[in-house]
């Protein structure tokens, strides 16, 4: 499996360069709560339901003025061909809403209950370890305080975006060319992985430019997200890195399955690059629960594992490197248990928060901060033309890969089976986000989100008092890492997507 990345590292240079497009995000946050959705089944499948639709209100509707006039004065076979004038335009219609960006709004007309915009609240909004203060009268009040939504909305758009994308090479031996209705949970953990080379590469503060010439790592970054075989971190190595999990193009794909894919495809990367040429230059230290196969209980991050992880990546030469944390949990059955939501509010506090990976049964999303009860989150949910960013290029178009439209979901709304992820540059921070989460697993009321200890517990007891409805990951995702879709019967399962 080592041969994919060393045949992507050799054709990199030589990559297809494609036309970039722009985003189809508005230029400006909505100020009015509307309605988005986060599900975004095939096309073929929808094409069949509302053409169903449609054809039931076409025949059931008033006819205009003219075309009674029409039927009065035409014959039976006039009154035939007008109809089938009038079901021809739907169905064209239709056919052009699937193929195009106008799809999404159907959908959000017909199933949406997401929210876009940011509310008239003035609770502090926590976004990636940032907090922002909201004031009901920005007149008064200093600067930062006043300024606390611009710059909210500024830091949200500055995050990566990850979205379907079409027209992409073929995914290895498949003939999918773009990843339309079942890469949603690949975009949500991409855009997790993006972030944490954002944070390493130009720092926490780091924000959009507003003109050209770009940062040159931020352009490299979107480099290895690239549509193909070329870039280290693109779907294509992705579902690669993931055969020891049954990834495949076209199939559905749970957190935790998503979490060991990045650690196999992290190592993967580490033995055929140079360490001062690692495009993701820090370990990856999977959470997760006791490896013997122990049921139950909150997962366990192990300070030994994680310098071990830390001296792998380095080959041995330091003791702690840079470490990026995955979290993968499974906090209820059919929702999340309504106790771990203070424990999630809380984790987007840590200045190592990197959100969370999760969304709607069955449509991933990317979730990047709270206020209240709302979370907000990036959508993968858009449907764009593939693009290919040069790693030199530091004048190309790269609007694609942001979103101005803040939108947000109840956080008691979202999937049971979610990941986690946290940052740590170095020891020190490694050791304060130690501290941050033991402290919160104190404060937890006997439902910890995961723990910290220095060492494996040896006598593999579990003490959690939910284990057989919240953390025992283990049990649902091994047997069920991956759903294969289809036109008929992938949306009748979708609900069930939270035991993967």
């Amino acid at each position: 499996m080592k041969g994919f990345y060393e045949r992507a590292v050799a054709s990199k240079c030589s990559s297809k360069s494609l036309t970039d497009t722009s985003s189809r995000c508005p230029p400006s946050v909505s100020s009015d709560p509307g309605s988005s959705t986060s599900k975004f089944p095939k096309a073929s499948l929808w094409s069949s339901i509302f053409a169903s639709a449609l054809s039931v209100f076409e025949t059931r509707s008033e006819p205009s003025d003219s075309e009674k006039k029409a039927v009065h004065s035409d014959s039976p076979a006039c009154e035939k061909k007008a109809v089938h004038i009038r079901h021809n335009g739907w169905t064209a219609a239709l056919k052009k809403a699937v193929a195009t960006g106008s799809m999404r709004r159907l959908q959000e007309r017909v199933l949406g209950s997401s929210r876009t915009g940011v509310s008239s609240s003035t609770s502090d909004i926590w976004l990636l370890g940032v907090c922002y203060k909201i004031l009901q009268d920005e007149s008064f009040g200093n600067a930062d305080s006043s300024n606390g939504l611009a710059a909210f909305e500024r830091d949200f758009s500055s995050r990566i975006l990850m979205t379907y994308r079409k027209g992409f090479n073929a995914i290895g031996d498949s003939k999918y060319t773009s990843d339309v209705g079942w890469g949603c949970m690949l975009r949500s953990s991409q855009m997790l992985v993006a972030q944490v080379l954002l944070f390493h590469r130009l720092g926490r503060s780091w924000r959009k430019p507003m003109q050209k010439p770009l940062d040159r790592e931020y352009i490299e970054i979107l480099h290895f997200f690239g549509d193909s075989e070329a870039s280290p971190f693109s779907i294509h190595n992705l579902l690669q890195a993931g055969n020891a999990y049954d990834l495949a193009a076209g199939s559905w794909v749970g957190p935790y399955a998503m979490c060991r894919t990045w650690e196999t495809l992290a190592r993967f990367i580490r033995e055929a690059t140079d360490l001062e040429d690692q495009p993701l230059p820090m370990a990856v230290y999977v959470v997760s629960g006791d490896e013997d196969g122990e049921r139950g209980g909150a997962p366990v991050l192990c300070i030994e594992d994680a310098s071990r992880h830390c001296l792998e990546f380095s080959r041995g030469q330091v003791n702690w490197t840079p470490i990026l944390l995955l979290v993968p949990l499974v906090l209820g059955l059919d929702k999340v248990n309504p106790r771990y939501i203070p424990s999630l509010q809380a984790t987007f506090m840590f200045p190592q928060s990197l959100g969370i990976i999760g969304g709607k049964p069955g449509a991933s999303t990317y979730i990047v901060g709270v206020q209240d009860e709302k979370a907000f989150f990036l959508d993968p949910h858009d449907v764009q033309p593939v693009v290919s960013v040069s790693r030199d290029n530091q004048e190309a178009d790269t609007l694609s890969y942001h979103c101005n439209i803040i939108r947000h979901i109840p956080l008691d709304s979202i999937d049971p089976s979610l990941a986690i992820g946290f940052y740590c540059r170095d020891k020190d921070d490694f050791d304060d986000f130690c501290c941050r989460a033991s402290n919160l697993a104190n404060k937890s009321n006997g439902a910890p989100l995961f723990t910290v200890a220095q060492k494996h517990n040896l006598s593999k007891t579990s003490s959690h008092p939910e284990s057989s409805v919240s953390t025992d990951w283990n049990q649902k995702e091994d047997s069920f890492a991956v759903m294969a879709m289809s036109d008929a019967e992938g949306h009748s399962h979708e609900d069930e997507w939270q035991l993967l």
